[in-house]
Order: structure tokens, then C-alpha cells, then sequence
């Protein structure tokens, strides 16, 4: 059984995601917007393979979300106040978030 989400719904400052494994992850729009996994925010590998991170300023805005939208059925794209939105959050990526931001 592949992992996906049954509900999704912003709660306050949160996503709140309801898995078809009966689990819940609770994430927080901040580490949702800073986990961003977009090359503009997490960087991108050079030819050797190096990964280097793109210093990323964050406004207020930054951290409340307009809407997301599902991405086949395998991802989310979230639409962030201050128009960021070329982030494809995975929903393994998603549910790995729940254990801690990678950021």
C-alpha cells in the first residue's frame, strides 16, 4: 500500500494530515516553508554532486499559507503568501518531516 493522504487541513498555524496507515502528522507552516525542497531554497547539486544551500531570507509572509494543491498522487504544492509555491513536497518527504525539520 502506497502511502496517501486521506484528509489534509490547515489547523492555525499547522497542516494536520491524515494518513491511509491511520497515522496523523501534525506539521507547522514554518518548517513547512523552510523544509522547502524547491533549488531556489534547498540548493541543487553542482556537476560533482555538491549541494550547496542558497542563503533564503523569510518575511513574515513567508509562513502563511494561501492554499496547496495535490500533485498527481504522490505530492503537494504549497502556495505561500509571499509567492513562493515551486516547492513538490513528496508525501514521503511530508511524513519524514514529522519526525523532525531537515532544514
Amino acid at each position: 500500500m502506497s502511502l496517501q493522504p486521506t484528509n489534509i487541513q490547515q489547523i492555525g498555524n499547522e497542516l494536520a494530515i491524515q494518513w491511509n496507515d491511520n497515522t496523523e502528522s501534525y506539521l507547522p507552516l514554518e518548517v513547512l516553508r523552510r523544509a522547502c525542497p524547491c533549488a531556489a531554497c534547498g540548493g541543487e547539486p553542482d556537476v560533482l554532486g555538491n549541494i550547496i544551500r542558497p542563503t533564503v531570507t523569510y518575511r513574515e509572509e513567508s509562513f502563511q499559507l494561501n492554499r496547496f494543491d495535490l500533485v498527481g498522487g504522490y505530492a503537494l504544492q504549497f502556495r505561500w503568501a509571499d509567492g513562493h509555491s515551486t516547492g513538490i513536497y513528496s508525501f514521503d518527504y511530508l511524513r519524514k518531516l514529522t519526525a523532525g525539520p531537515r532544514y
